[in-house]
């Protein structure tokens, strides 16, 4: 469970990126973030992540109080957590296979292991014939699906995309979303941020809009 309670966020120079918000997103729950460039939905992610703090109210994940957490702490809770952002981040000198083992030499798992991991998430976003391949010499879609399998590699059981289709042909954005939609149906709780939520709603995915920083009811 992932609550807001009242949950405000104004940056240095007095920007309210969020204002007043409470929103309750359930175990297991594919929930769409709707509204304009600027309305907020960026913010909200980067505030379930430890990415942000807030100015103002709560957030907690599992329990967790997310604004209350020690440095220390906000390592644990990223390891429930998947995150797709806008940008791949894909370390170009490094082979996909190398990109997607990184969150779990953070985290210290045991080589073996890990291995075994890294192929099975790129075989479940269609990438095991290209783990040795650089990121460069992949297109849009392939990278983007090489962020998603860093993100899964975890097994995490929230994930988390911020306009993850963005910079996508049709084609693969109805690919991505598809690849999504598999995620939720095996139990993991999906929150994205889109400008196409036509992609998701044949899936049942719950709207929620953004404008101003504020939730619209």
């Amino acid at each position: 469970m992932i609550q807001f309670d009242n949950v405000s966020k104004r940056y240095p120079g007095g920007h309210d990126a969020l204002a007043g918000v409470s929103l309750d997103i359930r175990h297991g729950e594919l929930l769409v973030l709707a509204g304009h460039s600027g309305a907020g939905k960026s913010t909200l992610l980067k505030l379930i992540a430890a990415l942000e703090s807030p100015t103002g109210g709560r957030v907690t994940v599992n329990g967790l109080d997310v604004g209350r957490l020690k440095p220390s702490q906000i390592p644990y809770l990223r390891r429930s957590l998947g995150l797709v952002m806008q940008e791949h981040r894909l370390l170009l000198d490094r082979s996909i296979f190398d990109n997607v083992m990184l969150p779990l030499q953070v985290t210290g798992h045991p080589p073996k292991d890990a291995s075994k991991r890294v192929h099975a998430a790129l075989e479940r976003v269609g990438l095991s014939h290209h783990a040795r391949a650089l990121p460069l010499t992949l297109s849009g879609g392939e990278q983007q699906r090489a962020a998603i399998a860093r993100a899964i590699v975890n097994r995490p059981s929230i994930l988390i995309a911020d306009e993850p289709t963005a910079h996508l042909d049709p084609a693969y954005a109805r690919e991505i979303a598809a690849l999504f939609r598999d995620f939720n149906a095996a139990g993991v709780t999906l929150i994205l941020a889109t400008h196409d939520e036509t992609l998701y709603s044949p899936y049942g995915a719950r709207r929620v809009e953004l404008a101003q920083g504020r939730l619209l009811q």
